[in-house]
């Protein structure tokens, strides 16, 4: 393990080379193992190999859904009277007829063991039992009930990834009431425009928080937000950043700690309750990045989003009692609410709140030995950031429990599987994964009895039926092609918010190929059932005919050391070819001269094809993103095309709004020049 992140990127990785194989020992221990041979004593039912398992589980949906809530044992109220009613997408109809509650399964575990362990930067680590939290969510629960809440009402948090909104969600699920959460990071715009589309009844905020070893006031953010929500009958104020906030500017709020006193009970384990609803009944409202227009109000219901993580966690992730989960993420992600089912599998559940680069980088590996993690999940991006700076978690850090690593949010090249592999752990399951919010899981990730393959990810998801196909929507087998699901997943969207008609839904999903999710990334099923995903399939790079995603261009580009980042737009359009335009972030001291830019295109000359070299190289301070973290490469080629910037992009739909400008400039130059990128 005493290589450097340089020795590490000096030997070339080619995709699919065999990195990790599971021992006998991990197969026979895998929950996977144990559902598998569940199916045999209980089903009847005998496969032996996961690719046999996964044909049955999308070709007998019926069976293999009901199997999920049979094997972890779902508690409903009334049961179902057909798994599946109607197969058409979208409008799917699941377990119609049956009756329970999220909340419940989250909290069916009432023992002294730790349900949460949750850091922050400058606060101590603090520890809530299982059976804390239930007392915590039941006060919290009685409190609402007080307020008025009640079935189906919008209850919303500006909070960060901590206890307070994990019990807030909880207590609001547990009521039959409608969870949604926005980071307190998010800008008053942002989350005005999230939360007045649902038209809540409780927001519960933080005062401000801490992040890069800074302090962020929210309480005038909190106040506009207040005054911009006329529905709000509620606002509740944790004291986060300070012991006593002054709340003198925000009428009629009211402190956590004093509504819980006032209304709350004194402590102790209340009696906690569970509202019975319809498996459909929404349990959570997520949104679109929303880059243009008012961001997707996307509805969860209670049922699909515990069978799904059910199934995800514990067959996939193999999470369950003894494991300590960790995700690096914001309640603007919807990889907290993954995160937070943990619970579900009986998982210790680990919340993390500030900057992963604040001391320095080694912040998150600090809290994984701190805290036993078993499960270290996070982004491609941060993998890569740690392996540009040569960082070398193994040999600072006690690693001794951790047994897997997940990865999402783009694409994890192969250099960043191998990096793992040299400066992490050598035996660990490396997880890459991929899906999106739409779902509120991933469509293709990873099984605890399968190879890990450098660049691959292992398997598609048992129930997911996705597969790759062409435009005319021909299924392609080691090609790449549309990311498609051609069979109803529960976890689906139910609905979005005030979408008449669903006709909004429709557009989003079914437009390309009718009555077939379309997701919008481009993947390749290679011949074992393994994928790789390319990027988005609307920021495609078409060169000569030639298509390619791009983050094929990214692994090439950023291998180089002067490069911490970049970006690619293909200036074209549909019928004429445009130009390539490739943007960069340089490291600290690197210039983009004429050696530099020759590098860079012999590079991609040799790697991709003399198809994929750039016509012009830009060096900028910042790649755009969005809120949560993704390159915005389709906004910038509207910039670039002409599109004036506000209708190209949102400012509040972004993590760093100023780094369009260079965008805006450049095509008002070649606006006045004459030179037209969008001509080529």
């Amino acid at each position: 393990m005493a290589h450097d992140a340089g020795a590490a990127r000096s030997r070339a990785v080619d995709e699919g080379e065999l990195l990790w194989q599971p021992s006998s020992g991990q197969i026979e221990r895998a929950n996977l193992t144990r559902y598998l041979r569940w199916l045999e004593r209980h089903k009847g039912r005998s496969f032996d190999s996961y690719d046999a398992l996964w044909r049955w589980s999308v070709s007998e949906v019926e069976a293999f859904w009901a199997s999920i809530w049979d094997f972890f044992e779902i508690q409903a109220y009334r049961p179902y009277a057909r798994v599946l009613g109607g197969r058409q997408m979208p409008g799917a109809r699941w377990f119609e007829g049956a009756e329970l509650n999220y909340a419940e399964h989250a909290l069916r575990r009432r023992d002294e063991a730790p349900a949460v362990m949750f850091a922050a930067e400058g606060r101590p680590l603090e520890v809530m039992s299982y059976r804390d939290l239930a007392a915590e969510v039941a006060r919290l629960a009685a409190t609402l009930k007080a307020l008025g809440v009640r079935r189906g009402d919008r209850v919303v948090g500006y909070l960060p990834n901590g206890p307070h909104a994990l019990v807030a969600f909880l207590a609001a699920a547990s009521l039959g009431a409608i969870w949604s959460s926005c980071a307190p990071e998010f800008g008053i715009r942002s989350v005005v425009e999230r939360f007045a589309q649902i038209e809540p009844a409780v927001l519960l905020a933080v005062d401000g928080y801490r992040y890069g070893g800074k302090a962020f006031d929210r309480l005038a953010h909190l106040a506009e937000i207040r005054r911009q929500l006329p529905t709000l009958r509620n606002t509740v104020v944790v004291a986060y950043l300070r012991d006593d906030p002054d709340l003198s500017g925000i009428p009629g709020a009211v402190t956590w700690k004093d509504l819980l006193e006032a209304h709350g009970g004194p402590g102790g384990e209340p009696g906690l309750s569970f509202e019975p609803v319809p498996f459909d009944h929404p349990l959570w409202i997520l949104y679109s990045s929303g880059t243009t227009g008012l961001p997707k109000a996307i509805v969860h219901s209670h049922g699909g989003i515990l069978l799904e993580h059910l199934k995800a966690l514990s067959l996939h992730l193999d999470l369950g009692p003894g494991d300590r989960f960790f995700w690096y993420t914001t309640t603007g992600w919807m990889m907290w609410n993954f995160l937070v089912s943990g619970l579900a599998v009986g998982a210790t559940v680990l919340l993390y709140d500030g900057s992963p680069g604040y001391p320095d980088l080694g912040a998150l590996w600090a809290f994984a030995e701190r805290t036993g993690m078993t499960y270290f999940g996070t982004s491609a991006p941060y993998i890569l950031s740690l392996m540009k700076a040569s960082f070398q978690p193994a040999a600072r850090y006690d690693l001794g429990r951790l047994r897997a690593l997940g990865s999402t949010g783009a694409p994890l090249p192969p250099e960043g599987f191998h990096w793992v592999y040299e400066h992490v752990k050598r035996d660990l399951l490396l997880g890459s994964i991929s899906g999106g919010t739409d779902v509120c899981t991933a469509f293709v990730l990873s099984c605890p009895t399968l190879p890990v393959r450098a660049g691959e990810i292992q398997c598609r998801g048992l129930g997911v039926h996705a597969q790759a196909w062409d435009a005319a929507g021909r299924p392609l087998v080691g090609q790449v092609g549309e990311l498609v699901v051609t069979e109803p997943m529960p976890s689906m969207p139910v609905f979005f918010w005030n979408d008449p008609g669903m006709e909004r839904y429709r557009q989003s999903y079914f437009e390309m190929y009718p009555g077939v999710w379309r997701h919008g990334d481009w993947i390749k099923i290679t011949p074992q059932g393994s994928c790789v995903i390319y990027g988005r399939s609307d920021s495609t790079l078409n060169r000569g005919g030639v298509r390619m995603g791009t983050s094929e261009f990214y692994r090439v580009v950023e291998e180089l050391p002067e490069v911490v980042d970049s970006l690619v737009v293909d200036t074209g359009q549909l019928g004429r070819e445009g130009k390539l335009l490739l943007f960069v972030v340089l490291q600290k001291g690197a210039v983009l001269d004429a050696a530099l830019q020759s590098a860079i295109r012999e590079k991609l000359r040799r790697e991709l094809s003399p198809r994929h070299v750039p016509d012009a190289i830009y060096e900028i301070p910042e790649v755009p993103r969005t809120l949560n973290g993704k390159k915005m490469e389709v906004p910038v080629k509207r910039i670039l095309l002409g599109v004036p910037v506000h209708e190209a992009v949102s400012a509040d739909a972004m993590a760093n709004p100023g780094a369009v400008d260079v965008f805006v400039k450049m095509a008002e130059a070649m606006a006045g020049s004459g030179a037209e990128a969008r001509a080529g």
